[in-house]
Order: C-alpha cells, then structure tokens, then sequence
C-alpha cells in the first residue's frame, strides 16, 4: 500500500528521494498546438480544442465541412533518447551499468506515442466532436546513487487510452459573441511508478516486462470539461478573445497512481488580426492551473520490497503555467496549407511546422519540459512529429 512518510525537511537532502512525476498533467499534446508555446485556451480551431477548452471546437471551420481525422500517429522524444537507449542496451556487466548510469547521471528521458483519431463538424446549430484516444507516456530518470535497493533507474510511465467527446455553441448577444462549450472523458489506464536496481538493470532480457511484472496497476476515470470563449469586438481589426476552462471537474484520480489529471481551471486571450500577405495570424497567452492543483510527488525507495512509498506536494511554479504563442499561416487552399508557429512554453522557446498536402498532413514541433521540484528544474527538450490522414 502506498503511505505519504516524508517530511517536508528532507526535500532535496536524501539521496533516496527522488522527484519525476513533476510534469504538468496532460492526456494529449497536439504538435500544432505545442509549436504555438501550447497556448489554445482562447483559439480553438482543431478537434484536439477538447484538451485545453472545448469551446474551441466553434472554431472549426465551417467551410471545411465533416473534419475527419485518421491514423492520426505522433512520436515524440527528448533529445538524446536514442543514445541512452543503445547505451542501456548495450550494457552486459555491473561495471558497464554502472558507467552508464554515471553517464547520464541526473537526466530526464521522455518517450511518447499516441494516435488521437476524431470526427468533427461544424454546423449551423452547434459544433461537435468525437475521438478515440491511445497513448503511451515513458519517463525515466537517471539515479547512479540510488537508495540501499538499488533504485538507480527511476520510471513513471503509463499507456492509456479512451473516448473523448465535445460539443460547443455560439451565442451572439449584445455585448458580443459567446461560445460555450462542454466535454466528456472516459480514460483507463496501465500505470508504473517505481524503480530498477543495478541487478535487476544487467540480469533481465526484458526491462519491460520486468517494470510491468514489479509495478503495473490498473485504474480509470471520467473528466467533465466546461469552457467558455468570449468575443467582446469581433469586428474589430484585432478581433480579440478570452478563453476560460475548467478541465476534469472532480478530478480523475486514476486511484492516485501516476496519470492522475487534476481539476484545473485555465485562462487565455488571444488576437487575430489581419496582416498583409499572411493566410492567418494569431497571438495568443494561456496561464493553466490557476489554482496550482498539479502536484510534486516525491518518492522514497529506502524501504524493503516492491512498494513505492511517496509524498505529494503543491507545484506552484508559476513560470510552469505561462503558454505565450504565434501562428503565422503562409498560405490556404483546398490542396496545400502551410503554417509557421513559435512561443515560450515554461520560459523555453518552441517552434513547429504545420503542412497539408491533399490528405496527408504533417505535423513537427519542438518545446522544453520543466521537470523536477520547482526550485530545482531539470531541463528536457523534446521533438515531436506527426503524421495522419484527413479531409
């Protein structure tokens, strides 16, 4: 059974301490979304809206019809994944384990693999939205000190999926234009918080199995998405907006195990001014989780045996929650699109790439996770690319 048993003191003087579930909680990261720093509370305008407002799904272009999403397959990763996995790989002996782990002492690892496919319309009463999610979420942490267990490798990882739906409607009342929107999630999940000790590290031919076979647990939850967008001068040239969400209302506490999505409420502006030899411009700012619900879980692997022993605490690092963005839409037609995208995510910079030829659409980003304590951030830059099919 999992216990909260350290105190507060001990942060960050313990060797066998150690801080990885950091991140910010998320189910899914649209590329074309990261590319703009993340910020789409106040934009909208893609079926993924249902993850940051699900009144952004009024912003779907109507002209475009049914919106049909498949094989939507995204790869992300943090830079110098693949040479720690061959390293890892490579490593037959305690001494070579160990030159390994002593190699990559400290550094935070990130693989992601996802496929969002969606349905979406746009009609003439309201907007709505249907997909089906699956993912995979692998994070590891480098520890060559670990605690008297061994625990040198430290991992929380998930592979979840589920049904997301989202329906939004415009209002247009005398002191502007309203969209309100509402969304529904049923999650479940395999989850994995622990860690591996050198032997367990040389002697098993699968890691994998080893991690699943030691900390695999199942869970699943329900989140219910309210959101809002306000249009105050839509004729205006800035054609300004403010975005406003409460995401998984009552929590989706996946049983407290890793995965968990608290109950965050989310803010945004954005302006799409009309800018000359551009298809589209927007500039946009989001500050998440007002009221710091995500949380630090701190992990304690000096006990005996397999159970993993933790405390959570607030993460009110307010540089985490800033979203900052630009798109810069080159060109539009029925047969090719192409759009530019930049901004500040957690204070590091993003870019991407947004291309569609026909049917084919591609899709590359780049951002930097802040991951650790707060006070203590470990940097992990991380590419992510995806390619679907849609119409």
């Amino acid at each position: 059974m999992k216990k909260k048993i350290i105190a507060s003191a001990l942060l960050g003087v313990t060797t066998s301490l150690m801080a990885l579930g950091a991140e910010q909680a998320y189910l899914y990261k649209d590329p074309r979304i990261m590319g703009m720093g993340g910020a789409n509370v106040a934009v909208g305008g893609y079926s993924s809206s249902v993850f940051s407002n699900p009144a952004g799904l009024a912003n779907i272009d109507k002209k475009n019809g049914y919106v049909v999403d498949i094989l939507n397959i995204g790869l992300s990763g943090s830079s110098g994944i693949i040479d720690f996995a061959d390293d890892l790989s490579n490593a037959e002996t305690d001494e070579e384990m160990t030159d390994v782990l002593e190699k990559y002492a400290g550094e935070h690892f990130h693989v992601g693999v996802d496929n969002y496919s969606a349905v979406s319309h746009n009609g003439d009463n309201f907007a709505w939205s249907v997909g089906l999610l699956t993912a995979s979420d692998i994070n590891l942490e480098v520890h060559p000190n670990g605690s008297t267990n061994g625990g040198l490798l430290e991992t929380t990882s998930r592979v979840y999926g589920g049904v997301v739906v989202g329906a939004a409607k415009t209002y247009d009342t005398q002191i502007g234009r309203v969209d309100v929107g509402v969304g529904l999630k049923f999650i479940t999940q395999k989850s994995y918080e622990g860690a591996l000790g050198l032997s367990e590290l040389v002697n098993s031919d699968d890691i994998a199995q080893t991690l699943q076979d030691k900390y695999e647990k199942d869970s699943s939850g329900v989140g219910l998405d309210l959101g809002m967008t306000y249009y105050p001068f839509e004729d205006s040239l800035w054609h300004p907006a403010v975005g406003l969400s409460v995401l998984n209302i009552g929590d989706m506490s996946m049983d407290d195990n890793f995965g968990q999505q608290p109950m965050t409420v989310n803010i945004g502006i954005s302006i799409t001014p009309e800018v000359k030899y551009l298809h589209k411009f927007v500039l946009a700012v989001d500050y998440v989780d007002i009221f710091n619900e995500n949380i630090i879980r701190i992990y304690d692997y000096n006990s005996d045996g397999d159970v993993v022993y933790y405390s959570d605490y607030t993460d009110s690092d307010y540089i985490k929650r800033i979203r900052i963005g630009a798109g810069f839409g080159i060109y539009d037609s029925k047969w090719f699109s192409a759009q530019i995208n930049t901004g500040l995510y957690q204070g590091a910079y993003t870019a991407g790439l947004d291309i569609s030829l026909s049917i084919l659409k591609l899709n590359v980003a780049t951002y930097e996770e802040q991951v650790g304590t707060g006070s203590v951030d470990i940097p992990d830059r991380r590419y992510m690319a995806l390619l679907s099919l849609g119409w």
